[in-house]
């Protein structure tokens, strides 16, 4: 008897702002907002069930292939940890096969970890048929990854990929509230043709960043402290001026949440990224920022239309990879495949 394969595909997103507000404890003690938008880059997981209670495991992005007799034999030792423990909590000892790959590095920006995680728990979810809440999905992936797991960061990716489209997403003590904005299509189709998305070159570890943007905050560094609060305010400006069409607005408050989100930590930014910013800025470019905890990954810049063709020649001439992307509206899909 033929066996079925289950697959799940999860998109990638966009942080506009609003990133580390989404860190505990920030949202505890003064509620966090990030402003985001799912991007035609996905990651992908297929399951498929093996007689026994054997693991496989593979994995495009790091080039592994690993093999357990049980789920409880797997270690978590670094490598694949993610992975494992979503097998742990998900597999109740059945044998499978999972096949992961991301259309995005680890370390870009773009949330390709927590993105990872919520596809494979979608491929878990469809093969068991449980019908499930995109709430339900995301928080189970951020407590697989910061709880299980102890991995810094916040939870703002998960939802974004459990979700999808444009989300205004509000955090507290004891919920999270995930807004779906409608954005008038010409308002989408506008910002996406301005848009610039640049692969630096560099990966980064975000959780260092982000531990030490968190210590700094916990200690009530006035610096970091007025940084997030300033970043949270600018959140609902650019919300704003996306849903009213003011687009030149949105380009401009990019700059300045940028500005803002590099007083988190002195590793946020690096001497090159500082170039091809500075660069685009000269050639035009209104405002944009580093994707996600920042260090490296990818650069977004907002820009005048006919502009944009010269801003990406230069930055690919110091080294940047301009990547083509549109909005995605759908958050995580799942199938099965004979």
């Amino acid at each position: 008897m033929k066996r079925c394969i289950y697959r799940a595909r999860a998109p990638l997103r966009i942080s506009f702002c609003g990133g580390g507000t989404d860190v505990s404890p920030y949202p505890e003690r003064h509620g966090g907002v990030v402003l985001s938008a799912t991007i035609d880059k996905y990651a992908y997981a297929t399951l498929r069930p093996r007689p026994g209670s054997a693991i496989k495991l593979t994995s495009l992005d790091y080039d592994v292939v690993a093999k357990y007799r049980h789920s409880k034999a797997m270690q978590l030792d670094g490598n694949l940890d993610l992975v494992k423990q979503v097998v742990k909590r998900m597999s109740r000892g059945a044998g499978l096969e999972l096949f992961l790959h991301s259309d995005a590095p680890p370390g870009s920006g773009l949330g390709s970890s927590s993105t990872l995680v919520v596809a494979l728990i979608g491929a878990f979810l469809e093969w068991r048929a449980r019908p499930v809440t995109p709430y339900e999905t995301a928080e189970l992936a951020y407590r697989i990854e910061r709880g299980d797991l102890g991995i810094a960061g916040g939870r703002q990716d998960q939802y974004a990929a459990a979700f999808g489209g444009f989300n205004f997403i509000e955090f507290f003590a004891d919920r999270t509230v995930v807004n779906p904005l409608r954005v008038p299509t010409g308002v989408v189709n506008e910002l996406q043709y301005r848009l610039l998305l640049c692969y630096t070159g560099q990966s980064r570890l975000s959780s260092a960043i982000i531990r030490r943007q968190t210590r700094s905050f916990v200690r009530a560094e006035r610096s970091v402290v007025r940084a997030l609060h300033e970043l949270k305010a600018l959140t609902a400006e650019l919300k704003d001026a996306l849903l009213l069409g003011r687009l030149e607005r949105f380009g401009e408050l990019l700059h300045v949440a940028w500005l803002h989100k590099r007083r988190l930590d002195p590793q946020i930014t690096t001497g090159a990224i500082d170039e091809m910013y500075a660069e685009a800025r000269r050639r035009g470019a209104l405002g944009g920022k580093i994707l996600g905890a920042g260090g490296g990954g990818y650069l977004l810049l907002y820009c005048p239309f006919d502009r944009k063709h010269k801003i990406a020649a230069q930055l690919e001439k110091m080294g940047g990879q301009v990547v083509p992307f549109s909005f995605e509206s759908q958050g995580l899909q799942t199938w099965s495949a004979g």
